[in-house]
């Protein structure tokens, strides 16, 4: 089965609103495209928190035809506050805020930043010193930030 870019996007927010509500934190997508997909309430903060989804199916050849990689591209203007990003393959989820994507991400190219995470444990990224392994960025993961974020 092949899905659509629409579709895959859309698992990747029944995801996300799916592990928030596991959570206790309710959540709603926005009916038009803005740049926030979802407002998330949780009544400890009792203020509403934005966030935007990117969401992967699976890890691809980086630059084509290198090591495995989870990657995204976010604009550097979006209006959240939150940006939750998704690979659909083995169900996790990453959360960053605005801030930090702009400090972890290893590129930025035309107002955008990409962010990867390589797969391989073996893959040698162009920028040392930088997160470049999902290993790396265990602390982002949705389920250890959830009460950093939503108080919960």
């Amino acid at each position: 089965m092949v899905l659509a870019k629409a579709q895959i996007g859309k698992c990747g927010e029944l995801l996300v609103q799916y592990l928030l509500l596991l959570r206790g934190v309710e959540s709603a997508p926005m009916s038009t495209d803005t740049g926030v997909d979802l407002v998330a309430y949780s009544p400890k903060l009792a203020r509403p928190v934005t966030i935007q989804i990117k969401t992967n199916l699976k890890a691809k050849p980086g630059g084509g035809k290198g090591k495995l990689a989870l990657d995204w591209w976010i604009d550097e203007n979006t209006p959240v506050e939150y940006i939750a990003l998704v690979d659909l393959s083995s169900q996790h989820v990453w959360i960053l805020s605005k801030n930090e994507l702009g400090t972890l991400s290893q590129q930025k190219l035309n107002g955008r930043f990409h962010l990867y995470m390589y797969i391989d444990p073996t893959a040698r990224p162009k920028k040392a010193g930088r997160l470049a392994h999902l290993h790396e960025f265990e602390r982002y993961k949705l389920e250890n930030r959830a009460h950093e974020i939503f108080g919960i």
